[in-house]
């Protein structure tokens, strides 16, 4: 599919998809005429690159992460390294935004708290 279709069925701007391509975080196969033709399976990594920057992974991890798939399966080891230690990172900012909504709770409860005694 053209660069147009695969931005409209999953909804990212050509821009967008174009500036992954300029980052090679995308090998996109070209036709006869040099247009771009993104697969199906194109589609799913995309969807994951999402994922990975929605939970924080750096531009050059996630630029590592792509280099090592397009190398294939021998770097599945390191692929899963990479993973594994944004697992954690991921793990680590959950632990400090629980501590961030308890704080903005206690917050919250005192100001309720106050407004009673105030019957305002």
């Amino acid at each position: 599919m053209t660069i147009g279709e695969f931005s409209k069925k999953i909804g990212m701007s050509v821009y967008t998809l174009r500036y992954y391509e300029s980052k090679k975080l995308i090998f996109v196969s070209r036709d006869k005429n040099g247009r771009r033709n993104y697969t199906e399976k194109d589609i799913a990594w995309i969807k994951f690159i999402q994922r990975l920057k929605e939970t924080g992974m750096k531009l050059q991890e996630i630029q590592q992460y792509a280099a090592l798939r397009y190398q294939g399966e021998k770097t599945m080891p390191k692929r899963l390294e990479l993973l594994k230690k944004h697992y954690s990172f991921v793990m680590e900012e959950q632990k400090k935004w629980k501590m961030y909504l308890q704080n903005l709770e206690q917050k919250i409860i005192w100001y309720e708290q106050e407004l009673k005694k105030q019957k305002f």
